[in-house]
């Protein structure tokens, strides 16, 4: 009497990766008998072998896909040369633009450089003559304090000092 393997579903992911070898009669005779017992007892495993047959079935079908011929090659490439055809119109309709637009960018980066250049080598506006008088004018006006005043007495007195200074 033999005996029978009770499997509880676990050991199943050991099984599902010996379906395809099983049906290809590629295990050996220990593995598939262990593997048939499995699956007379797994309603899963069942399941995945006939799915497994049916793979097996279209994959071994003769000639599954018809021959494109020899004249694929060549009408690949003719509808790849109309559509370069055509790309090269459109392209052509905007080159005029591309070219306006390409002299429009060099000329303002001319006349930005140019820009620059006499930025840098222009004075500076504290350096110009005429902010130097203006500069002189506003500190004969504002005279600066020689030191900040220290108490609220030297405030009342410098207030005092500037008040007769208008009235005379």
């Amino acid at each position: 009497m033999a005996s029978r393997v009770r499997f509880d579903g676990s050991e199943c992911g050991g099984f599902e990766s010996l379906l395809e070898d099983y049906l290809s009669g590629e295990l050996t005779g220990s593995e598939a008998r262990n593997t048939l017992e499995h699956i007379k007892v797994c309603a899963a495993c069942r399941e995945l072998l006939a799915e497994a047959r049916g793979s097996v079935v279209l994959l071994r079908a003769e000639d599954p896909t018809p021959d494109p011929g020899h004249a694929f090659a060549r009408n690949v490439m003719a509808r790849i040369n109309s559509d370069l055809r055509k790309v090269s119109e459109v392209a052509g309709l905007w080159q005029p633009f591309v070219s306006v637009a390409w002299r429009f960018a060099a000329s303002a980066t001319l006349a930005l450089g140019l820009l620059l250049a006499y930025a840098a080598t222009s004075p500076s506006p504290s350096q110009s003559p005429a902010n130097e008088i203006a500069q002189a004018e506003f500190h004969e006006l504002f005279p600066e304090p020689a030191a900040p005043p220290s108490s609220p007495d030297e405030i009342l007195m410098m207030v005092a000092e500037t008040g007769h200074a208008d009235q005379q």
